[in-house]
């Protein structure tokens, strides 16, 4: 089971706003490409379940993950996952060909999904670039996300922990303090995607 803390920032002025605030913790920045499968029949979406892989600096690395049911309430998120790495070229060929999914690799949870889901073919659904500034904050990892859409650009905090609550507290009493503007996000950057539009964060 993942918990996050997501926290929506309104623009490109508060997101920039935040990065300053943390800068002394900066530790790391990952250019990702996130592209996202289902199973022909729609085995994985009919269940809830989203099928990423997701490309870290280009082709330096690449994670295959499987998401399922996430819940968003009041900017906590829950839901399960699982990942594993990937070979970056095998990934590469399966972006170009989501039949190279089926039967051709020898990721462990890749097989997995096949079996368990019966997708004996995938779909490529597209999906979104996202620059990701990592901070070691009050103890955990907080991300600072840039997310590029076809259809425009959304700027939002994350915070995986196992006391979401507070964590809320305390990055929201860290932009209140700045007179930052927030609200707790409702909706998935995957869920954005399938939407179409930004406006689906209202």
């Amino acid at each position: 089971m993942e918990v996050e803390v997501k926290i929506r920032l309104d623009d490109a002025a508060a997101h920039q706003r935040v990065a300053q605030l943390l800068a002394p913790s900066h530790q790391v920045t990952h250019l990702q490409e996130n592209v996202f499968f289902d199973g022909a029949r729609n085995q994985l979406s009919s269940k809830r379940m989203v099928l990423r892989l997701r490309f870290y600096n280009g082709d330096q690395r690449c994670v295959l993950t499987l998401k399922g049911k996430a819940v968003i309430i009041d900017g906590i998120s829950r839901g399960s996952e699982v990942e594993e790495d990937i070979d970056v070229a095998f990934a590469r060929a399966c972006v170009a060909d989501s039949s190279q999914l089926v039967g051709n690799s020898d990721c462990k949870l890749l097989q997995q999904i096949v079996r368990e889901y019966e997708c004996d073919k995938f779909v490529c659904l597209g999906g979104f670039r996202n620059v990701r500034n990592v901070y070691d904050w009050e103890g955990v990892k907080l991300e600072l996300d840039e997310t590029h859409y076809a259809f425009g650009t959304t700027y939002e905090i994350e915070c995986e922990t196992t006391d979401p609550e507070r964590f809320r507290q305390l990055l929201g009493d860290l932009l209140d303090k700045h007179g930052i503007a927030y609200r707790y996000s409702t909706i998935s950057k995957f869920g954005i995607f399938r939407s179409g539009k930004i406006g689906a964060l209202d």
